[in-house]
């Protein structure tokens, strides 16, 4: 089985601050409020992503078998800087067109919760690991089928691809630390069905009110582009259910399903988007 490998640190080369459309994604309200909500998310999301691993890497042994590993762990650590930073400046964005972030308060109340009920480091990671699971699913799918991100505006679309090649190049990783530390399958299985629900709640609730405050929330297009989007013939629920519940296998791991060439794809055709700033290419 393929397991993590060394990746790369880059910096996204795209000025935010310029901007962009309200409805950036094909002019659809509910398409683009649903990517907003999920850039809201980013931000506390992926600090705590990077706070779990790397307090349970501390209990990874010192020695040459654990070095390629603990070496990952640092670009991970580097990719979800860099997606957060990137994220927080879409996000001021957003506040300048009226959108309220609510869902980071919700995560920050959640990971405040679980530090003050002791749940432990392990349990951390595992939630980490879910989370990883479900980002990558929707990095696969946003690679794999363009139609999801067609017409939309440029620097938003790179932007998302972006991520979803750097979800997919790290989508093991937090998983790999969770299965060398020994951590259970059940309560892997626990906390990866906690993280889908906790997730799909707050995605609906920010999305609506996304919508809300957008003004379109009651209009009959926005939940037209709703139904095509999660059911119609390409849609998000018939793509995404079967990978997402591959988690539940005993036997399961992430690079099962080995999509590095769209990731590649993706880097080698938009060299231009960005620029390394740590690890050599062929590392």
């Amino acid at each position: 089985m393929n397991t993590s490998s060394p990746l790369l640190v880059r910096k996204l080369l795209i000025d935010l601050s310029q901007g962009f459309p309200r409805h950036w994604l094909a002019g659809k309200a509910f398409r683009t409020q649903f990517f907003n909500a999920l850039s809201m998310s980013f931000p506390v999301g992926e600090q705590d992503f990077i706070d779990s691993v790397r307090e349970a890497a501390l209990a990874l042994p010192d020695g040459a078998e654990h070095a390629q590993l603990q070496a990952t762990i640092r670009d991970f650590i580097g990719q979800e800087a860099t997606h957060r930073r990137v994220h927080t400046l879409y996000n001021a964005e957003l506040e300048k067109q009226g959108l309220v972030n609510h869902w980071q308060y919700w995560a920050a109340d959640l990971i405040e919760l679980g530090r003050q009920r002791g749940v432990s480091p392990m349990s951390r990671l595992a939630v980490t690991a879910a989370f990883e699971h479900y980002t990558a699913v929707l990095a696969d799918l946003t690679l794999r089928h363009p139609e999801i991100m067609q017409g939309a505006e440029p620097m938003l679309q790179t932007l998302w691809r972006w991520h979803a090649v750097e979800e997919t190049e790290h989508k093991a990783v937090a998983f790999d630390l969770y299965r060398t530390l020994e951590g259970s399958y059940k309560a892997r299985v626990r906390w990866f069905l906690f993280a889908m629900l906790r997730f799909t709640v707050m995605a609906t609730k920010q999305t609506v009110n996304n919508l809300w405050h957008d003004r379109v929330l009651f209009k009959p297009s926005t939940w037209l582009d709703a139904a095509s989007f999660f059911f119609g013939r390409h849609g998000l629920v018939w793509l995404s259910t079967r990978p997402l519940l591959s988690y539940l296998k005993r036997d399961f791991h992430p690079w099962q399903h080995d999509n590095r060439e769209l990731a590649e794809q993706w880097l080698a055709a938009n060299a231009a988007q960005y620029s390394i700033v740590r690890g050599l290419k062929g590392a």
